[in-house]
């Protein structure tokens, strides 16, 4: 640290110092001995105090690699501009005191008793509750991050202490100052020598050894009053213990209301959400990850050699195995042909790649942080958010998502060079959505003579652009969304499949009677509940395409017509104006139907599903003459008929999930709640009659079988 800016820390110490008379309560000191043996490992702290959801920590690279900073909730007390602070150059030997001293309206980090950061803040109370805990090695309870390492000595004092006190501690030895807490590890257990915490739990592989608290990946410390208080919340990484992983397995006997041929989450634990990731084919097998909460934001793991029926495989990418959450990202397979995943190490602050050590994709090498620089050598000012990778020519391209994503190139999957902003400075101005839109869970891939960026906004929802790159940029020509209502389509993720074709997948939210107005986590909640449905449902695959015109081609896998069974079929039916026409011999609730229409002149028209039979209630999906959309229950998606087309409608019900596709051009999902007993079907027409070549329907078969699961 050069001369100017040391006088500048000591310029903003001794305002500190003046300002502490007033601070009350708010003031006092974390200090820690430590040594680091593997600075590589991230987003953990070597001493946290915490009172409910809020904490003060020393916490290690989280924000930023090799760089030491104030870690609070929601980074609230934490410095936003932390370009001075040096990077950590100690050795995996070398000793070093960490300070965080808490002073009136001001924060300050010391390294070894020089200051190393000191910024103004308003810091919180969080000494006087006695709910407090004390926790090593997570930045907090619930919190994911780790440090690699040992912890020789660690306090907390009541009090701002000055720096002369500071640099008259020493490990393992009595302080003139009585601290607040105070351990030095040694013994058999990790004893609070100030009596402030009774109780505490190692977990996750921390151990005491030589006199030091031992930390590695997913090891932590909880020092608490009680007995209750250390003990690890459900889902947080901390309450791992020795590592089992599990494997999700369909129930013998589901719930009716559980569906039947798509995929989801039977448990344990919940999927919300529930994002597809990490697709890929690999020797003979369909491999795709989503998101469920174990332990964390862990990757359950299912394969397939159809893409229709899945096995599970256990849960290896996950908290105590990483080190962090798992958020979403893609997978690729490298130039020498080797599948490897990219995706958002939550905890970690950044983007993390894996390869993988087996061919059924069940081991997982130690991650690596995707540290894009600039041209100088800098690190740059990017988000580090949902990722996706891939290859041009001998060249690794990765994204990094959000609002104004940005794009970084390697040839070796290490060394990353800044390209800047993903989108082309000539991102068309009337494409109907801006150009820092928010552009999360991101999947770019080749398709037609184009390219496609599968993405999701949070607030639009799913969607896509095609275009082309130019000039090592992103330049879209069109956009379009891909749902219309909440999350009831979201988070998309495609592979492509040896014959050349590309198939997606997106996360698919329940909703109570497609309510508009209602809270989703409660709407999603009641349901879960009321077991109507599972979580983590996934929708049918569909395969994307892009023929000569640019329209892109939009089917359901073509696989899925293994599960049909029981064909009926009803052709050449004239529905005349103003009626109903009900179906004699198709009904149902786990059905596929494809209705073939004729070039249509009726005002309105359509079918309705799930209705009584008297035709009462039920879920219509239906258009009309010169009519831009396509209704589908609540939702109105974007569809027009050319002069004289056709209409083939392929309609997939699954229990309360309806999926609906449109001349291989529109698709959209929805949900009805409705009475078992209601599974009649109709055709409506007003202001004309429709002529229908065909309604043809058929039985579909679960894919949760004992054959299946044996795949």
């Amino acid at each position: 640290m050069d001369m100017k800016m040391k006088s500048m820390l000591s310029a903003a110490i001794l305002l500190t110092m003046a300002c502490s008379a007033l601070a009350g309560d708010t003031d006092k000191t974390l200090v820690a001995w430590v040594t680091l043996a593997d600075k590589n490992v991230r987003a953990g702290s070597i001493l946290t105090i915490q009172s409910g959801s809020e904490f003060d920590g020393i916490v290690f690279a989280e924000k930023d690699a090799g760089k030491w900073m104030a870690g609070s909730d929601h980074f609230r007390r934490t410095q936003k501009a932390r370009d001075k602070s040096p990077v950590e150059t100690a050795d995996s030997e070398t000793m070093l005191q960490l300070a965080i001293v808490y002073a009136g309206n001001r924060i300050t980090i010391y390294r070894n008793g020089d200051p190393y950061a000191s910024y103004p803040s308003t810091p919180i109370d969080l000494l006087s509750s006695k709910n407090n805990i004390a926790v090593f090695g997570l930045r907090h309870i619930g919190g994911s991050g780790n440090i690699s390492g040992s912890i020789e000595d660690a306090r907390i004092y009541s009090k701002a202490l000055k720096v002369d006190e500071l640099k008259a501690l020493e490990p393992n030895k009595e302080s003139d100052i009585t601290p607040y807490a105070w351990w030095d590890f040694e013994g058999e257990k990790a004893i609070d020598r100030s009596g402030q915490y009774s109780h505490q739990r190692l977990s996750g592989g921390a151990k005491l050894a030589g006199g030091k608290l031992v930390l590695g990946q997913g090891a932590a410390l909880l020092a608490g009053r009680s007995e209750a208080a250390v003990k690890p919340a459900r889902g947080a990484q901390q309450a791992t213990g020795p590592f089992v992983p599990e494997t999700p397995a369909w129930p013998d006997s589901p719930p009716e209301t559980w569906l039947t041929y798509h995929q989801a989450h039977p448990g344990p634990d919940k999927a919300i959400p529930a994002d597809p990731n990490c697709a890929i084919f690999y020797k003979g097998r369909y491999h795709l990850h989503y998101i469920y909460q174990s332990k964390g934001h862990s990757f359950a793991h299912v394969s397939s050699t159809d893409l229709v029926h899945w096995k599970w495989h256990p849960t290896v990418l996950t908290p105590p195995k990483t080190g962090h959450g798992m958020y979403s990202g893609t997978a690729f397979l490298t130039k020498e042909g080797r599948p490897a995943i990219i995706y958002h190490g939550q905890g970690s602050g950044r983007n993390q790649i894996a390869f993988a050590l087996d061919d059924d994709l069940d081991k997982w090498s130690k991650t690596v942080s995707v540290e894009p620089k600039t041209a100088d050598g800098k690190a740059p000012k990017m988000r580090h958010w949902d990722p996706d990778c891939w290859l041009m020519g001998d060249t690794y391209y990765a994204l990094a998502g959000g609002k104004n994503p940005t794009v970084a190139k390697s040839k070796d999957l290490k060394q990353w060079e800044f390209l800047g902003e993903l989108f082309h400075p000539d991102f068309p101005k009337d494409l109907g959505v801006p150009k820092a839109e928010d552009t999360s869970c991101a999947n770019m891939f080749k398709i037609g003579d184009k390219w496609m960026l599968l993405c999701i906004s949070h607030g639009l929802g799913a969607r896509y652009y095609l275009g082309d790159f130019r000039d090592g940029k992103f330049l879209p020509d069109h956009h379009a969304l891909l749902n219309w209502a909440r999350w009831d389509f979201f988070a998309p993720e495609s592979l492509l499949t040896p014959d050349g074709r590309r198939v997606m997948w997106a996360w698919c939210t329940p909703w109570i009677n497609g309510t508009q107005k209602v809270d989703r986590t409660k709407n999603f909640k009641t349901l879960m509940d009321q077991k109507k449905f599972q979580a983590g449902i996934q929708s049918l695959p569909r395969e994307l395409s892009l023929p000569e015109d640019g329209k892109l081609c939009i089917k359901p896998l073509r696989e899925l017509e293994q599960l049909r069974s029981d064909k009926m079929q009803e052709k050449n039916i004239t529905v005349k104006s103003d009626t109903e026409y009900a179906l004699k011999n198709i009904a149902g609730d786990t059905m596929e139907l494809e209705l073939i229409i004729k070039a249509p002149t009726a005002n309105g028209f359509g079918i309705k599903l799930l209705c009584a039979e008297d035709g009462s209630g039920g879920f219509s999906i239906s258009s009309g003459k010169d009519s831009k959309v396509l209704n589908v229950g609540y939702i109105n998606p974007p569809f027009e008929l050319e002069e004289g087309e056709d209409l083939t409608l392929r309609i997939f019900i699954d229990k309360s999930m309806i999926e609906v596709f449109a001349n291989d051009r529109q698709a959209a999902v929805a949900w009805h709640e409705y009475d078992p007993k209601d599974l009649s079907v109709r055709l409506f027409s007003k202001g004309g009659d429709l002529k229908v070549k065909s309604l043809s329907a058929w039985d579909m078969n679960s894919i949760y079988t004992k054959a299946a699961e044996q795949q």
